[in-house]
């Protein structure tokens, strides 16, 4: 969906998308990430700091709300405010009965023109995890931890048939005709590969929209911002992309997982049975220096 500066307007819209999923036999639905606002890392502004809330707060306790009374399961993405001056971009799961299993924050954090989130974001010490829900296993990364197969693996080790993955990534316009192509391409194609690395489904909502992040007086940030580039998308177990939406519309993409490709995709390309797991130590190293 498109953000728009009052986070309230957000949550009733993020909440009546939910309600048309629903309505088409959605059962687990998850927002983009930080739903709730534009994406103020654009900048780094100690003013943004009063968009996060705790958890549980106004946010959780809507969507455990909607989650009960429609049955489904909700992950949301959230500007989380632990404390004082510790603050995390996490995503809360809700079950079906409107209980909080649990919450995911954020582990690798950017630090990249108009996405400057080491400002904001304390980096996560949950670990990677994954939830039983009354519908199915999940695990849930956010954004920047696509790019890295570890976490992907981490969770599916745990035994996540469905990895989600809320995010906010678009052009910088003014590279867009230049780069654009091989950037979204390259950002599809490493979550396809986590699906067929790990034998599961990824599944993908992105924001949409052309958002401009102004100073307090006004001023913008960027003359061009950045402009999302939408294209949520749903991939299968065999890394095919079972269905895209679009790169310009607010859309609701509801997908069939039918969770016995799974198990099909992991014994016929067994990956976790041939991984060499007495070989793999210095992956927990910086660097491995020439022996």
């Amino acid at each position: 969906m498109a953000c728009v500066d009052d986070p309230a307007r957000n949550l009733a819209k993020q909440l009546a998308l939910f309600g048309r999923a629903v309505k088409r036999g959605a059962r687990v639905l998850c927002t983009q990430e930080l739903f709730a606002s534009p994406y103020f890392c654009q900048v780094e502004d100690h003013r943004f700091f009063d968009l996060a809330e705790p958890i549980p707060g106004p946010s959780t306790d809507a969507f455990a709300a909607f989650a009960r009374r429609h049955a489904v399961v909700v992950i949301a993405s959230l500007f989380e405010r632990r404390a004082r001056g510790l603050y995390h971009n996490t995503a809360a799961v809700i079950d079906a009965d409107g209980s909080m299993l649990g919450i995911y924050r954020k582990m690798h954090i950017p630090d990249d023109p108009l996405y400057y989130e080491k400002f904001y974001f304390t980096p996560g010490d949950t670990g990677f995890r994954a939830w039983r829900t009354r519908y199915a296993t999940i695990g849930v990364l956010v954004c920047w931890d696509q790019w890295f197969p570890e976490g992907a693996r981490l969770t599916a080790l745990q035994g996540a048939e469905i990895l989600f993955y809320p995010t906010a990534i678009g052009w910088h316009p003014g590279e867009k005709a230049k780069y654009g192509e091989v950037q979204h391409d390259s950002w599809e194609v490493i979550q396809r590969g986590h699906a067929v690395a790990n034998g599961c489904f990824v599944c993908v909502p992105n924001r949409v929209g052309h958002e401009i992040v102004r100073t307090a007086d006004g001023t913008p940030v960027s003359p061009d911002g950045i402009e999302f580039w939408g294209q949520s998308f749903v991939a299968a177990p065999n890394g095919r992309v079972v269905e895209r939406a679009a790169p310009d519309r607010e859309q609701v993409l509801v997908v069939e997982c039918d969770l016995a490709k799974v198990e099909t995709a992991r014994t016929h390309w067994p990956f976790l049975r041939d991984r060499r797991i007495d070989a793999y130590g210095d992956l927990t190293r910086r660097f491995v220096d020439e022996r």
